[in-house]
């Protein structure tokens, strides 16, 4: 039983790399890369945190070496990866957990961990310690808001336990509440906000009204958020009576 889980963990990881390598490109500009944070806290709900610190490092050498891709596909992964395991661990499974760590881990730790990394292994002058955190941290929300949507799916209709479980990995019981559902309603703000950030360069469509655009859909779905778990909240207190 313990070789077939081992055996079905290098599959699984295998195709995290191969997914990952192939879809990184995707929204990806120069110290932001969201479907690489996407990977990185999946793998670290499914497999745990040194299966996903090998994932990020796998992916960044191959992304290195084929790609041409700067230092930063290391910098920008392994200490999110890691520590998104870690926190997912220590919470017991709460997903939005598993988010914060890579959060705090590429958009601060390695964002800072980039700027010696650059300027004295790559070249790159004329930066500061913290001139990679803005651009790291909006790629982590992006794409921890895409991978939060897309584990609470599977959490909630069973098949992430079961996932888990097939693995040999730590099963957690993250059941869907207004405060979960209400994040995931929350987590489109970002993703929308960077899609209208950059569809007037893709677009060639230029507009003083796409910056607003911006800002005006992050916070009508910040809005929706708050509404739908005033209600829900409201809801349940009653129910309770």
């Amino acid at each position: 039983m313990k070789h077939s889980q081992s055996l079905l963990k290098m599959v699984v990881l295998s195709m995290l790399i191969a997914l990952g390598v192939v879809i990184s490109p995707i929204l990806r500009v120069e110290g932001m890369c969201p479907m690489a944070h996407f990977i990185n806290i999946v793998c670290s709900v499914m497999l745990g945190p040194w299966y996903s610190l090998l994932c990020a490092v796998s992916i960044g050498i191959i992304r290195m070496t084929v790609m041409g891709i700067p230092p930063l596909a290391l910098t920008g992964a392994v200490f999110g990866a890691f520590l998104s395991g870690i926190f997912y661990r220590l919470s017991k499974g709460k997903l939005v957990c598993a988010v914060l760590g890579e959060v705090i881990g590429t958009g601060l730790i390695g964002a800072v961990m980039s700027y010696p990394v650059m300027t004295y292994l790559y070249g790159r002058q004329g930066h500061s310690w913290m001139f990679y955190v803005p651009s790291f941290t909006c790629g982590t929300l992006i794409g921890g808001s895409i991978a939060f949507f897309f584990l609470r799916k599977l959490a909630d209709s069973g098949m992430l336990g079961r996932m888990q479980a097939m693995l040999g990995s730590c099963v957690y019981t993250d059941k869907s509440t207004a405060v979960s559902n209400a994040l995931s309603i929350a987590a489109f703000g970002p993703i929308v906000f960077v899609l209208l950030h950059i569809a007037p360069g893709i677009f060639h469509a230029e507009s003083p009204l796409w910056p607003y655009l911006a800002y005006g859909a992050l916070v009508l779905f910040v809005f929706v958020a708050v509404v739908y778990y005033a209600i829900k909240s409201g809801r349940n207190r009653k129910g309770d009576q």
